[in-house]
């Protein structure tokens, strides 16, 4: 059965009456804050990076100032495991790592009758809502339902930018890793999300993986990825800066692309899957500003 454009817009109503009323502007795309936008020049190429002070915010300062310390330029990537994560780092225990302060966990935040976000599905396999907020895929869980109170986080879904720590919670400090595989979301709630990638991609994909197959010989600490630099876009020179605006996933277009995702409009899907939409699955899009 064809679901047609009216449907659609009435579903997009509906969707946006319940979930992002606050949130809801016709913008479709929205420009990054410079001061909040990593440029990550790797060997083969470069990546823009949003963080989420909103979300993380003490995270995303020590990680800033590290930045601007030039802490990352020649760091490798030393814990790349395909179809996972790629972790970067100074080694562990040396001087260098052991002088970054440890970080408390920001996995969650809670919420309350204000908080709105756009849904995107009910009964997730990790959360009982999940959607977008200011362009971050999120998870959400009402705690009391009368008084509109919740906890929310960030899910792990491909691009991300999280902090690693060790089996403490409490452990964070400067090492970190991008997901580059299918989403780990048994990770959500339990490590500090802080950015994603929103350009380059697909040089963070070309990272040299560190982890050998059963009888393949082990991968050379000297082939490893390193950072070649790493800077906040403020401090980047104007003539090399990259700037980027987002897909706004409080838009009423966002919405609209949510529900044909949803229900798979297209007529390729001469028989249609069932109206089950992962969070994970829906890519943002990005733009270059010319």
């Amino acid at each position: 059965m064809k679901v047609s454009i009216a449907l659609i817009g009435v579903l997009v109503s509906l969707l946006c009456v319940t979930s992002c009323s606050a949130e809801k502007n016709n913008k479709e795309w929205r420009v990054l804050d410079s001061s909040n936008t990593i440029l990550l020049t790797l060997p083969h190429g470069k990546v823009v990076i949003e963080l989420a002070p909103q979300f993380s915010p003490k995270h995303v300062a020590q990680f800033k100032q590290l930045v601007k310390q030039g802490f990352y330029d020649g760091v490798t990537f030393n814990r790349v495991i395909d179809g996972f994560v790629a972790q970067a780092g100074p080694k562990e225990d040396s001087e260098k790592d052991k002088s970054v302060p440890l970080l408390a966990m920001e996995s969650n935040w809670s919420t309350d009758s204000t908080w709105s976000f756009t849904k995107v599905q009910e009964n997730d396999f990790y959360a009982a809502q999940t959607g977008f907020k200011e362009s971050f895929a999120v998870a959400y869980e009402p705690t009391n339902v009368q008084e509109g109170t919740g906890k929310a986080w960030l899910t792990h879904c491909p691009g991300v930018l999280a902090m690693a720590r060790q089996n403490e919670a409490d452990s964070a400090s400067s090492h970190f890793y991008f997901v580059i595989g299918q989403a780990p979301r048994y990770l959500d709630g339990i490590m500090t999300i802080f950015g994603r990638v929103v350009y380059g991609m697909q040089h963070i994909q070309a990272i040299q993986r560190t982890e050998a197959i059963e009888g393949e010989y082990a991968v050379d600490s000297r082939d490893y990825t390193a950072i070649v630099k790493m800077e906040i876009m403020t401090d980047v020179p104007k003539a090399q800066q990259i700037h980027i605006e987002v897909e706004n996933t409080a838009s009423s277009d966002f919405l609209e692309r949510i529900e044909k995702r949803r229900h798979r409009t297209h007529e390729f899907f001469y028989q249609k899957p069932p109206p089950v939409l992962d969070v994970c699955q829906i890519p943002l899009r990005s733009r270059l500003v010319k």
